[in-house]
């Protein structure tokens, strides 16, 4: 008799309780960090454009620190450097998670997200470098477009949906995390210059001891936070950016319980530190990167230049199709297969909504163009850019809420013998 199928397991299904608390507790986390971060950005676009613009330059201009140990920097530069360092620790600690005990801990859940998200920065860079290159310019921002900004998503995804299903916000939360990866290591690998390999070796052996600290279950922050300070001043001084530092001890963390620990390594860090990146380090990021000046000739720039202009398409367009289709070849092509909840209209607009490249676009634009008369208008496209993703996303989101409002009223109302509305077995047939 022949074998039955083997049946591809389904990418987010019921998670167990662990898995859902975990989840719930960073979308909760992001989204409240997501409207601190709007906030953020609305003050520095309105600030920088105000008669006390001079004062904004002034105060991101200072520079403070302790110049023999290499670390003399700006306000602007210790938010992006320092602070920015936070939220990337964070993200590491989600991603060792996701790797050890979430879902992407087999190839075949891993599949979905990991090619989508890829796929997702592929699109773009690809996007901007013919933008560009079609136009006459250069193709240094290629890279920006990649980044899709996750407090920001999930903010918008939180104040426009009230019956999505819950499977939407974690295959963002999901897919954000192996995209902040893909950012981190682009950031690495090319906008690293001028390397010094003795600060280098030094952040790779205090890596090592960290290392050591957690095999060999060392507990208590005073052996944690000089050692983290330390190798993030040496990856620093070292020549790659210094957020770096922040992923690789994210990843160093143990995230699994022993026995009788109420919480991991990384879950105590993780809860100690997620309110803080997302409601200051973020924020002030924001605020001290956002402040484009913005007027009729910055705006037309956007849509004249090829720089700029890639990094709109990129960021809108790009995004949305490079994700939407790696979604779809992974779930065709791979043993993975969508959530039998979603339909693929959600995925569009989940696609759409990940075109919101803030925090990390800002931060790419800054490293690839450093002449702050070139990289004006591309943070300008930036902001537009997402700004137009945002406002698409919310369009589409709104219809698929509204579709799943109307299969909650149908499902209040009495069901068939069957136990299955009719409304959800036409919306299976068609496919919304």
């Amino acid at each position: 008799m022949a074998a039955a199928p083997r049946r591809r397991s389904p990418f987010l299904g019921l998670l167990p309780l662990p898995e859902r608390t975990a989840i719930t507790q960073a979308l909760r986390t992001e989204t409240v960090g997501g409207l601190v971060l709007l906030g953020a950005a609305v003050v520095a676009l309105v600030w920088a454009n105000t008669p006390w613009a001079d004062t904004y330059e002034r105060i991101r201009d200072v520079h403070f620190g302790i110049p023999p140990l290499g670390l003399d920097l700006s306000v602007g530069h210790w938010t992006a450097d320092g602070l920015l360092t936070l939220f990337f620790l964070v993200a590491g600690i989600e991603l060792k998670r996701e790797l050890v005990v979430g879902e992407l801990r087999t190839p075949a859940t891993a599949a979905l997200p990991v090619i989508a998200a890829f796929s997702g920065m592929a699109v773009p860079a690809a996007v901007y470098a013919v933008t560009a290159t079609a136009g006459g310019g250069g193709p240094d921002g290629w890279a920006v477009p990649m980044a899709t900004d996750i407090a920001f998503a999930l903010a918008v995804l939180a104040v426009l949906s009230t019956h999505l299903p819950a499977a939407l916000r974690a295959f963002l939360l999901t897919l954000a995390v192996v995209d902040d990866l893909g950012g981190i290591l682009v950031i690495a690998v090319f906008f690293t210059h001028d390397l010094n390999f003795v600060a280098l070796g030094g952040a790779s052996a205090g890596l090592a001891v960290f290392y050591l600290l957690q095999r060999f279950r060392v507990r208590g922050w005073w052996w944690y936070a000089p050692l983290g300070l330390t190798i993030w001043a040496l990856m620093y001084n070292g020549g790659i950016h210094a957020t770096v530092a922040g992923v690789a001890m994210g990843l160093i963390l143990r995230t699994t319980r022993d026995e009788g620990e109420d919480r991991s390594p990384g879950e105590r860090t993780s809860h100690l530190l997620h309110p803080l990146s997302a409601g200051v380090a973020v924020p002030l990021f924001a605020l001290f990167a956002a402040g484009v000046g913005v007027s009729v000739t910055s705006l037309g720039e956007v849509f004249t230049r090829p720089e700029p202009l890639g990094v709109v398409l990129g960021l809108v367009a790009g995004k949305t199709v490079g994700i939407f289709a790696g979604t779809f070849l992974a779930a065709r092509f791979t043993r993975a297969r969508l959530n039998p909840e979603l339909a693929w209209a959600d995925v569009f607009a989940l696609a759409s909504l990940a075109g919101i490249g803030f925090t990390v676009a800002l931060l790419i634009g800054d490293l690839a163009f450093p002449d702050p008369a070139a990289a004006a208008p591309v943070k300008a496209a930036v902001l537009i850019g997402s700004l137009t993703a945002a406002v698409l996303a919310a369009a589409l989101i709104r219809r698929r809420n509204g579709v799943y409002r109307r299969l909650c009223e149908e499902e209040d109302r009495g069901e068939d013998p069957d136990g299955v509305p009719d409304v959800r077995q036409a919306d299976a047939v068609t496919g919304r």
